[in-house]
């Protein structure tokens, strides 16, 4: 049996983020899921890109302030305590817009861990 207790403030920041992004799934050993938390100021994205995943399902849950996430469709608003739900083929974009008031903080968890996030170009 294997168990892991981590305070996510105790990792290291992913190195090239466009937020401060703090990677569960290695500190924990995890081999079918990917986990993160993730703090972002206002004006700073979630991910590296708009994107969708091939086969990835994405569950991003908010632990504290607003998170928006931009989809071909229309633009969600998360607040503190709810879930977004991106399932495979489903471009987003979760972000924290420029003119917001606080930060936000969101556990992003996903699988499989290793389905590589495909750039999505909205005016395509």
């Amino acid at each position: 049996m294997g168990y892991h207790q981590i305070d996510p403030q105790d990792l290291s920041e992913t190195e090239d983020y466009p937020c401060d992004r703090r990677g569960i799934s290695d500190a924990a050993e995890l081999h079918a899921l990917h986990a993160a938390t993730y703090k972002m100021a206002p004006g700073e994205d979630l991910s590296r890109a708009y994107h969708y995943h091939e086969t990835r399902e994405e569950l991003f849950y908010v632990l504290d302030g607003t998170l928006h996430v931009e989809t071909p469709d229309e633009e969600y608003v998360v607040s503190a305590d709810e879930a977004f739900v991106a399932e495979p083929e489903s471009p987003q974009r979760a972000h924290n817009p420029a003119d917001a008031d606080e930060s936000v903080t969101v556990l992003g968890v996903g699988a499989p861990p290793t389905d590589i996030a495909r750039p999505y170009d909205p005016d395509a």
